[in-house]
């Protein structure tokens, strides 16, 4: 009887793997703030903010390349795809103005739908730290960290929540090893010259100054333990010098931000599975399994396929790498191990 009532709490349990709501906020946009006036009635105002809740989604988890395959998509599918918003008044006494601030929550499974049908994968990132050098290289000179405009300016300009770009302190044996390899810069070894932030998200970026308009840009990255590298051609048009400067610094975070989500993505087309094995010493375990399980959005859903007094076997469908999924399971204090060639899960 005992043995019973246990396969029925697991059943209860995993039954509403389904139906309880993910914590992961990845289809969420807030603090749309639009103004507020006599001319404007609200119902317009909660299509617009539907409408830039949206687009600011899609560029946010998209890559640049396939934003533009949704411009074609009406406001009332868009509208569609909403569970539910939010909305709250706020006024700016200076300028005598009302606003209306907006938070949108996109259904995820409607989302991965539209996602599928037009053949494009999004970006879920969950390392969102990368350690970042820029060397402004001008008149044959090496800037590292002092009269280096890039590195004392790099984090005022083109702010994006997305990705934290994270500068070095000022270090001896990192200018000693670039000034080593002066008449080799490409050839840094990057784990070397960031050897305090291994297993890091890494970038080194090289800015060449010349005396014409065009100023060549040389992108050195290490993302998800994948070595990644770029050449980017910018021309300065009829910016000035500071200005062109920004205009630098933006397009380099534009290109590595795009380089973080393609190490990143996740094919809805192709979802993986993994079969585990949960040993059942306490109930507490279960439901704690379940509870943090519930909070990773990568994994779609949990089968039981086998049962008994001492464990339960369970199928995971879940979207993305194995890597990546091992290592949200990590940051849920789950831990999944292979250990004579089964997979074997825990909570912490």
């Amino acid at each position: 009887m005992k043995f019973y009532k246990q396969i029925i709490f697991i059943l209860i349990v995993f039954f509403k793997t389904e139906t309880l709501l993910s914590e992961s906020n990845l289809f969420n946009v807030n603090n749309i703030k639009l103004e507020k006036n006599v001319k404007t009635s609200n119902n317009l105002l909660v299509n617009q903010a539907i409408k830039d809740g949206f687009n600011q989604l899609i560029s946010r988890i998209l890559l640049k390349q396939d934003v533009d395959k949704f411009s074609d998509l009406k406001l009332t599918s868009i509208k569609q795809l909403v569970t539910y918003y939010q909305v709250s008044n706020s006024s700016d006494e200076t300028n005598n103005k009302d606003f209306l601030n907006f938070n949108i929550t996109f259904d995820k499974d409607k989302m991965h739908d539209l996602f599928y049908k037009r053949g494009v994968s999004y970006s879920e990132i969950s390392d969102k730290e990368i350690y970042i050098l820029p060397i402004l290289i001008k008149n044959n000179k090496i800037f590292i960290f002092n009269n280096n405009y890039f590195y004392r300016n790099w984090n005022e300009i083109y702010k994006d929540e997305l990705i934290e770009f994270i500068l070095p302190l000022e270090n001896i044996e990192v200018i000693q090893s670039i000034n080593e390899n002066k008449n080799n810069l490409i050839n840094l070894n990057i784990d070397e010259l960031f050897k305090e932030y291994s297993n890091k998200n890494l970038a080194l970026i090289f800015i060449e100054d010349n005396k014409n308009d065009r100023k060549s840009v040389y992108i050195k990255t290490k993302i998800q333990e994948k070595n990644i590298s770029k050449n980017l051609n910018l021309k300065k048009q009829n910016l000035e010098s500071n200005e062109f400067y920004k205009l630098i610094i933006t397009e380099i975070k534009k290109e590595i931000i795009n380089l973080v989500k393609s190490e990143n993505l996740i094919d809805i087309r192709t979802p993986s599975f993994l079969n585990a094995r949960l040993d059942l010493n306490k109930k507490s375990n279960l439901v704690e399994l379940n509870t943090r399980i519930n909070k990773i959005e990568l994994i779609e859903n949990v089968y039981v396929q086998e049962l008994n007094k001492d464990y339960m076997n369970l199928r995971i469908k879940y979207l993305g790498k194995l890597e990546k999924l091992i290592n949200l399971l990590k940051n849920r204090n789950i831990d999944l191990s292979l250990i004579n060639d089964q997979w074997i899960i825990k909570t912490l």
